[in-house]
């Protein structure tokens, strides 16, 4: 919902642009900040964050995993030997021999019952195809027709202790998530004051403008009177000719300023994603005193470390090393898991070997427990807990570089507000000058290089004034992102 408002607030500022062409530097902020490319891509990056995170939590949660298999096998697995199949197969077969030899030493022995052995060997006879039959079925029975196997199983693993590593992953991708947000708070500001740069630069520009207009009207209005007092006899053509070279240069004066402006516009129309050839003005142009806030330069450390997001992205890598030490630690602890299955079979072999599915389940705890490994966990921890000072060390660093960029920006403030009291006071003597200058050579008792000179000065003057007042616009931003302030 927050993204279609700001969509819809975006689309409505656009049309304002396109119906108004007028930019204030809080809609330049706006459309700069939703246009940006990288902040999109670092807003996508905090999303990213935002789901490993929710992935490392499930490593909590019981693990479900569903298996299935197929094997087709070029022989079945045989429970009789290839002579005991031939024997159970032959059984009648086999046996006639011995019967007829049984029955001959009978014969032998008990003449008398020559007739009735030759009846029973007629009947066992007949019977004897009979046992091979039987043979044949045995060994049929004993088949296990393993050719084609199906096999499933549905398993469920619990993870109960795994050294500290699930643990240690969650504030990790915690930790990652926030650090995402930083650098992404850390691009906006960026962005914000890339922004005010260029805005501010076009503003000093479209003065410069004025002032090189301003400028060259006064020289064509001292052209033209030095060309009359040349036709009047009281000037030279020298003075003639030294006028109009500063014509000359104020015209490309104004042209350098004229072309400087147009590719500032264009700056700020790709930094706000607009079409660079879109006309566009600022809300500020008018302004030929530019309105100046009296900077706080006063500021507190504590609260400057709390509000830059490279601090809290270097505290956060911090703590995001230390987790690793415990991840590596972890590796080379015993871990346990609880195990649950249900597996499935064809043939099943619960009760023979059947072409039916059939299963069972079965639970139990896993341990693992790592023996020796060469001192290689020792190592790796030694390792991740160098890693976790390093980033100590670079935190420290960075606090100690923005100690010294604040009071840098702290001076830089002073400096311009000095600088722009001295440049009010420098415009107010050359407009001074320049009006006696003027007055003199209408008298005729200044000659007109003290006019070029006056001109000069009065145009040096106004110049530096409004790189003063731009002087000081800036360096309040820098003073505001070196103490972390600079706010959309």
């Amino acid at each position: 919902m927050k993204k279609v408002l700001i969509l819809i607030q975006l689309c409505i500022l656009t049309l304002a642009i396109k119906a108004q062409g007028v930019l204030s530097l809080d809609s330049c902020r706006a459309l700069a900040l939703n246009n940006n490319k990288d902040l999109l891509i670092s807003n996508e990056k905090i999303n990213a964050a935002h789901y490993q995170r929710k992935a490392a939590f499930t490593n909590y949660l019981p693990n479900f995993s569903a298996t299935g298999a197929y094997m087709r096998n070029q022989k079945e697995f045989s429970l009789l030997s290839a002579d005991q199949k031939a024997a159970l197969s032959g059984l009648g077969t086999n046996l006639s021999g011995p019967i007829q030899q049984v029955a001959n030493n009978i014969v032998a022995a008990h003449p008398e019952l020559a007739p009735l052995i030759a009846s029973l060997s007629g009947k066992i006879g007949a019977a004897l195809p009979a046992l091979d039959e039987v043979g044949n079925s045995i060994v049929d029975a004993f088949r296990t027709d393993t050719r084609n196997v199906y096999a499933g199983a549905l398993t469920l693993t619990q993870p109960l202790f795994m050294g500290g590593k699930i643990r240690a992953y969650n504030k990790i991708t915690r930790y990652a998530e926030e650090l995402a947000q930083q650098q992404h708070q850390a691009g906006k500001q960026e962005v914000i004051m890339s922004t005010d740069q260029a805005y501010w630069q076009v503003i000093s520009l479209v003065n410069k403008q004025r002032l090189a207009k301003s400028y060259l009207q006064l020289l064509q209005q001292l052209d033209s009177d030095v060309e009359k007092m040349i036709s009047e006899g009281v000037a030279t053509k020298a003075d003639g000719l030294s006028v109009r070279v500063k014509v000359n240069e104020a015209e490309m004066t104004l042209t350098k300023v004229e072309d400087g402006l147009s590719l500032a516009r264009m700056l700020l129309c790709q930094l706000c994603g607009i079409d660079l050839s879109t006309p566009i003005r600022l809300a500020d142009e008018d302004m030929k005193d530019i309105p100046l806030l009296n900077a706080e330069t006063g500021f507190d450390m504590s609260t400057a470390y709390a509000n830059r997001p490279e601090i809290r992205s270097l505290e956060l890598a911090s703590k995001i090393y230390q987790q690793k030490v415990n991840v590596t630690r972890s590796e080379h602890l015993p871990s346990i898991a609880l195990m649950g299955n249900y597996m499935v079979t064809n043939p099943s072999v619960f009760n023979s070997f059947e072409n039916k599915f059939k299963g069972m389940w079965n639970i139990g705890v896993m341990v693992q427990v790592p023996i020796w490994h060469w001192g290689e966990g020792i190592y790796k921890t030694k390792a991740a807990k160098a890693e976790a000072r390093i980033a100590e060390y670079q935190l420290q660093d960075a606090k100690e570089k923005i100690e010294l960029q604040v009071n840098q920006a702290a001076f830089k403030v002073n400096e311009a507000g000095k600088k722009l009291v001295m440049a009010n006071k420098n415009m107010e003597k050359a407009e001074e000058n320049l009006r006696y200058a003027t007055l003199g050579f209408k008298e005729g008792v200044i000659a007109t290089s003290n006019v070029l000179e006056a001109q000069t000065a009065w145009l040096s003057a106004q110049s530096e004034k409004i790189d003063a007042q731009i002087d000081v616009k800036l360096t309040e931003i820098y003073l505001k992102k070196s103490l972390g302030t600079l706010k959309e």
